[in-house]
């Protein structure tokens, strides 16, 4: 088997010329204050230990009136011990699934306003194939969490 070495493009093909893709860590992004318009993120961050510190980053490299849009997986309800301990479920994004109250007050101290989180019950139906008759699609759920940075004045 032959294996060939390319160069990485630093734009795909497909992309607009505005966008831009950057290798980095949620808690310390590879952005200037203050320059990014918007922050999207897929289900990502319940993987992060330090959650608060993905939010404090995000609050600061937005713009001013930037906007934070993020599908993740959200805590319901406490998980009971033999799931919270199954490392499997670790990596599957459940364990370390925040409490909604917790993500809400997460954004608001880092500064943002208009914090909104819609739950999205109809996930549990794909949620409990994570780890059929375990029950935890009792516990977590996908959610929708939307902010915004305050504008300048």
């Amino acid at each position: 088997m032959r294996c060939s070495r390319r160069r990485a493009r630093t734009r795909p093909r497909s992309a607009p010329a505005n966008v831009e893709f950057r290798l980095g860590e949620l808690e310390h992004l590879p952005v200037a204050d203050n320059t990014a318009d918007a922050l999207l993120s897929n289900c990502v961050i319940n993987l992060v230990p330090e959650k608060e510190q993905v939010f404090r980053e995000a609050f600061r490299v937005l713009k001013p009136g930037g906007r934070l849009a993020i599908s993740d997986v959200v805590r319901t309800a406490p998980l009971p011990a033999d799931l919270e301990g199954d490392a499997a479920l670790v990596c599957g994004c459940v364990v370390g699934a925040a409490p909604v109250d917790r993500i809400e007050a997460w954004l608001a101290e880092a500064g943002f306003i208009d914090v909104r989180i819609t739950l999205k019950p109809e996930s549990r139906e794909l949620i409990k194939n994570w780890a059929p008759g375990r029950g935890v699609e009792d516990f977590v759920v996908s959610a929708s969490l939307e902010a915004r940075k305050p504008a300048a004045r």
